[in-house]
């Protein structure tokens, strides 16, 4: 059977490792930092709405959310995007080095239920695409376009999910054909390196829990409200006593920034952001890209210090970092200064 796998030769030929400047209008990415979680059986819904922030039960067929997986004490052991494929069948997609923990430790719940887990990695090629002609490599490619964010179309060539910003869409291809349709899509779109992803989910301040942040952070630390990513209706699931406290009381410290710095040097998801004066602790990365000789980040950090320190990262003579906009900035400072933090 064709696999992922068995096309890996190919696409390292494809991808780039750096990309193009300037940046292509139409590009496309293989999402090679990421694996791919089935859950499936008929009681796979009832499992997974108790064990995740998202509202599961209310997706429709085919549907998507982004959601997250949280410790007890509310702190997010992954974030992922999920695709329900089928009436019973659920797929996460999350940071690869966090997917066999995540499956053994969802696994000692899923033996309550008619449910099974498993890696579906082999299965799935997924890539990012996005630019002013994305709709049309999506349709020359033989793949349908959803209209509206999170929504999904699918067809026997593959699922297309639409993502926050402007004409942007994760592709899952099934991986005994998608070399022919990511041949057709490369002919109106760009192949382009991973980072350059990185960099739009920066720009549209969509985080993600890696390996190194790991049970660091809250779902609305990472802004994942913005994105309906965490229900407040649905009832119980594991942390949910955390994260409902933190929007009912209003005691959320931290939350996620953008920040840009003159440096083009790369740095590592749980790099400690500092006042640049004093040396004091922040907060730490979320994700990071470079543009050229400049670097984009989304950091975790105090509200208040935020806006009032010169920032640096590492220590006090790393990085000078600035604050820059969210392009929902309006919304959570809103929250802010609410009592619904």
């Amino acid at each position: 059977m064709t696999d992922t796998n068995s096309i890996d030769h190919h696409l390292s030929e494809v991808f780039p490792t750096a990309s193009p400047l300037p940046h292509p209008d139409t590009a496309i990415a293989w999402l090679s930092h990421e694996a791919v979680m089935a859950v499936s059986g008929p009681d796979s819904a009832k499992f997974l709405q108790g064990q995740l922030t998202c509202d599961v039960v209310r997706l429709p067929l085919p549907g998507s959310v982004m959601g997250a997986r949280c410790n007890p004490k509310g702190r997010m052991q992954s974030s992922f995007r999920l695709v329900r494929q089928g009436e019973t069948h659920y797929l996460l997609a999350m940071a690869a080095e966090l997917l066999e923990p995540q499956i053994t430790d969802l696994a000692r719940y899923a033996a309550f239920f008619k449910t099974e887990i498993t890696d579906a990695g082999e299965h799935w090629l997924r890539l990012g695409l996005w630019g002013a002609e994305s709709v049309e490599a999506a349709t020359r490619a033989g793949l349908p376009v959803p209209q509206e964010r999170d929504q999904v179309a699918a067809s026997e060539s593959g699922t297309v999910v639409r993502l926050p910003g402007h004409n942007a869409f994760e592709i899952w291809l099934p991986a005994a054909s998608a070399r022919d349709t990511l041949d057709r899509l490369l002919e109106t779109a760009t192949a382009v390196a991973l980072n350059d992803w990185h960099l739009l989910q920066i720009r549209n301040g969509v985080g993600q829990v890696f390996g190194e942040t790991r049970e660091s952070f809250i779902p609305q630390m990472l802004n994942l409200q913005i994105f309906d990513a965490v229900s407040f209706k649905k009832g119980c699931y594991t942390g949910q006593e955390i994260v409902a406290r933190m929007k009912y009381l209003g005691k959320l410290k931290k939350r996620m920034f953008r920040l840009i710095s003159d440096e083009g040097r790369l740095l590592a998801p749980g790099t400690a952001v500092v006042n640049r004066e004093t040396g004091q602790g922040l907060g730490e990365l979320v994700i990071c890209a470079t543009d050229g000789e400049r670097m984009e980040m989304l950091a975790v950090l105090q509200k208040d210090a935020a806006q009032l320190v010169s920032l640096s990262a590492t220590d006090g003579q790393g990085p000078l970092l600035t604050v820059a906009e969210l392009p929902y900035e309006s919304e959570v400072a809103d929250n802010d200064v609410g009592p619904a933090n």
